[in-house]
């Protein structure tokens, strides 16, 4: 039997009713089979992915080096860094935008969510 009572922290990504992008913060279960299609590192950053855009595909995110300043729709941002899940769920509408505050690259490993699947993140109570 799977423990799933330990849980790491995340951040999603979500479109709003509107079209805008927005966040929310909660966590994702250790030790959980999720239905997932492949994965890729990076740790190169082309200029668009700078800009304000939306996420290709819904994806987890999971920062290995550096520290990331998201910013949604309303100004507001948010820290990615190691520890932290990403859940980029904004895939309509304009989307988000970061930038690098601490170390010179951002590794990350993308890993994809098939389609339709569960994404298991439960937001924090407020």
């Amino acid at each position: 039997m799977i423990d799933t009572s330990e849980f790491i922290t995340a951040i999603r990504l979500i479109n709003s009713p509107d079209g805008k992008c927005t966040f929310e913060i909660g966590k994702i279960p250790t030790l959980k089979p999720m239905n997932t299609t492949t994965f890729w590192i990076s740790n190169k950053t082309e200029e668009w992915e700078k800009i304000t855009h939306p996420a290709p595909r819904r994806q987890y995110v999971v920062t290995v080096k550096g520290t990331i300043r998201f910013k949604v729709s309303d100004g507001s941002t948010f820290l990615i860094e190691p520890g932290i899940i990403l859940l980029a769920e904004d895939v309509e509408g304009e989307g988000h935008s970061w930038e690098i505050v601490e170390g010179e690259k951002w590794e990350r490993l993308y890993i994809p969510l098939t389609e339709n699947a569960e994404d298991f993140f439960v937001p924090d109570s407020h």
